[in-house]
């Protein structure tokens, strides 16, 4: 998923979908983005039309993927950071993007801040049909914070916790569209609680790192204005019994990009052959 070619001092170009996609990325200090951000990319539908707005999203990982994918998606990726944003910059010169840089759109603004100030930033109400988020895994009281201020902002929920996100979430989509979130399952919970205030129809996805383990990881999908049941569908399983080489079905998506309702039939939910 990751090359190292470098680029500017401590920065790396990174490739995704097997090369339909480079980002730039810190070394080191920073949250470097990988298969999460990869993830979230292919839960959407390749044939989606309509913006996608990806919050919180760093140097644009999640967010360039879905734009390789879904050509005739408009992309918002949403950052507060400046290194980060200045990344993104610069990636989407890269002849390697091309092919979709002129449907992705930056909006320098934080997601916590009020309403107003986002709108002012970009990140105004009822953009989005579809969002992406791949918010900080830790709460601020657990555990080690990391030394690196900037990987720590990353990795750390701040005082709104996953709150402030959905709120966020809610207030940029559009009647009846839809937010997917990655978390760690340990926090479904905690998750459950902040999502399921501002979101309905939720479909929770288990990620396994191996068929006899645990899930690790979640994927969650809610919409906005709608009341359906709760679904918690069949798990992903991303490595095989042996090794640390992904499944064949897993490295398509991660080589491919194809549709994780390719291998999840259910995350599809039956409209029509996914994409």
């Amino acid at each position: 998923m990751n090359g190292t070619a470098p680029t500017a001092p401590g920065v790396t170009v990174d490739t995704f979908l097997g090369g339909r996609v480079e980002a730039l990325q810190h070394a080191t200090g920073h949250h470097r983005a990988g298969l999460e951000a990869v993830l979230l990319a292919v839960s959407l539908d390749s044939r989606i039309s309509g913006t996608v707005a990806d919050l919180g999203a760093g140097v644009g990982v999640a967010g360039f993927c879905a734009a390789a994918r879904c050509r005739h998606a408009r992309v918002v990726l949403v950052e507060r950071n400046a290194e980060a944003l200045a990344c993104a910059r610069a990636a989407l010169e890269r002849p390697a993007n091309a092919a979709f840089a002129d449907r992705v759109r930056i909006a320098a603004a934080d997601i916590t801040a009020p309403e107003t100030e986002r709108a002012a930033a970009g990140m105004g109400r009822d953009l989005a049909d579809h969002v992406l988020l791949n918010p900080p895994f830790h709460l601020a009281q657990g555990g080690t914070r990391t030394p690196a201020a900037a990987r720590g902002e990353a990795h750390v929920l701040e005082s709104g916790g996953l709150d402030s996100w959905f709120r966020a979430a809610a207030s940029v989509l559009k009647f009846r569209g839809d937010v997917t979130v990655v978390f760690r399952a340990d926090g479904l919970a905690y998750l459950m609680d902040s999502i399921g205030r501002r979101f309905g129809s939720l479909d929770i996805l288990p990620i396994h790192p191996r068929a006899a383990e645990p899930a690790h990881r979640i994927l969650v999908r809610g919409r906005k204005g709608t009341a359906g049941p709760l679904r918690i569908l069949p798990g992903l399983v991303l490595h095989g019994d042996g090794g640390n080489g992904f499944t064949t079905s897993v490295e398509a998506m991660l080589r491919e990009g194809r549709a994780l309702s390719s291998v999840v039939r259910a995350w599809h939910g039956g409209r029509g052959n996914p994409s």
